[in-house]
């Protein structure tokens, strides 16, 4: 049988046209968390390392930075070879299927911030005392050498050690330096420092020349933000060209003042805040508390408050909204690609690690929400984006996954990382024809 070549070339067009426009496979069960319909999850990347925050570079690559002897991931025997070390991981998928099939590992002494110069062609990364910054391969690699200290000296003996990391369009470095205690009170049956020496060097967010090499750590950065306990989650926002952090609230209350504060109170009340970080603001920590069922700030009990008074908060930066007490709010993202509905164009994705102490209620988190911003502001409501992180059990060391960084790829998919067993996951949105693996 004869075929004409026009038929011939009709039919390669049309089936080249098929199957451009087939949708991503995902995994069964999306990788074990549950997502919005229409959305679909692939594991991109598993057991590969102790994985924190994520950016994503030229040519499809994505770094990953990790922490080392932490979380349940030591019990899993086939995590990588170099387990018990932290590495910058580059990851890339080669072929499109969804899952990373080339790495390169960069052994540094990392713990949680990583960010990407606008150019990419510059890798920033943070230790809990200082930021090296890296220089990026054409083809996406890490260059091992040289490599820039843009910032020294940050401290690192106790409390929140790491030091998460982002940058603005204008050259500035905003790094996160979390408080070394609860509320700057030494120990129990001593009274909380007053003024809370912690306040000069920790405690804050500070901005640093993201060009300039050899800058120590406080006196050559600005202290953009203050008061702010452990903000984490930290991140530029395009569209409103500011910086919004999402901080860890207080512990304690009940268990140092019962006085004034129920075991329910303990759990709930300490709000998780998200806020826009203007130069110049004071979040009011250790003086200062969000109660999140009275949406107001309040004199901590270390300074004599009693769960009422208000006092010199009044005068203190609220959040834009407060989320629900320890759960844990890891990364910060917002999201700017057009894969996903116009909806999310704009919006923040936040990651709940999960909280440890909410006792006498369950423990909470372990999922990643959304908040719709319009007109530069969140709507003040937020979403549940994924869940099912944590299976069967929300507990720190039982729950099976951990939620705890944000990248975005060229196409507008959305990576989630995982600190408690090494998973990253790649989010797709493929409307109502998902098909599953």
């Amino acid at each position: 049988m004869l075929v004409s070549r026009s038929y011939v070339v009709s039919f390669l067009v049309t089936l080249s046209v098929r199957q451009a426009t087939v949708p991503p496979r995902c995994d069964p069960g999306n990788g074990g968390i549950t997502l919005p319909p229409g959305f679909c999850a692939v594991v991109y990347a598993d057991e590969v390392a102790i994985t924190r925050h994520m950016v994503a570079g030229r040519n499809g690559t994505l770094y990953v930075s990790t922490q080392r002897g932490q979380g349940s991931i030591s019990q899993i025997p086939r995590i990588a070879p170099d387990k018990g070390r932290s590495v910058v991981l580059a990851l890339r998928d080669t072929n499109g299927d969804g899952r990373f099939d080339t790495e390169q590992r960069t052994p540094i002494n990392s713990r949680t911030g990583i960010a990407i110069a606008p150019d990419g062609r510059a890798l920033y990364v943070s230790d809990s005392a200082f930021v090296l910054r890296f220089r990026l391969a054409d083809n996406g690699d890490v260059v091992r050498s040289p490599v820039d200290t843009i910032v020294t000296g940050m401290p690192d003996d106790i409390g929140h050690r790491d030091k998460s990391l982002a940058l603005d369009e204008r050259g500035g470095l905003f790094v996160s330096v979390g408080s070394r205690s609860n509320a700057c009170r030494p120990s129990r049956g001593v009274p909380a420092e007053n003024p809370c020496p912690e306040l000069p060097v920790r405690s804050g967010i500070w901005r640093y020349d993201a060009g300039k090499p050899g800058q120590q750590h406080p006196k050559d950065g600005e202290h953009w933000a203050r008061g702010v306990r452990n903000a984490l989650g930290l991140a530029w926002n395009p569209t409103t060209r500011a910086i919004y952090a999402t901080s860890h609230g207080r512990d304690g209350l009940h268990t140092a003042f019962p006085q004034h504060y129920t075991l329910a109170q303990n759990a709930e009340t300490p709000t998780e805040e998200f806020f826009r970080v203007d130069r110049g603001i004071d979040i009011g920590w250790p003086y200062c508390f969000h109660d999140k069922d009275h949406p107001r700030k309040v004199l901590a009990p270390e300074y004599g408050g009693d769960g009422k008074t208000v006092g010199k908060c009044a005068t203190m930066t609220m959040p834009l909204i407060g989320f629900p007490g320890h759960w844990g709010p890891n990364a910060l993202f917002f999201y700017s690609g057009a894969q996903f509905p116009a909806r999310y164009r704009g919006g923040a994705f936040i990651a709940f690690h999960g909280s440890w102490n909410r006792m006498p209620l369950s423990e909470a988190g372990y999922l990643v929400a959304f908040a719709p911003f319009a007109g530069g502001a969140p709507t003040g409501k937020f979403e549940i984006f994924a869940d099912g992180f944590a299976r069967d059990t929300l507990e720190p060391i039982l729950a099976r996954h951990r939620p705890t960084g944000f990248a975005q790829s060229d196409d507008g998919s959305l990576y989630i990382s995982d600190d408690q067993r090494g998973r990253i996951w790649l989010v797709r949105y493929v409307g109502d024809t998902a098909r599953r693996r």
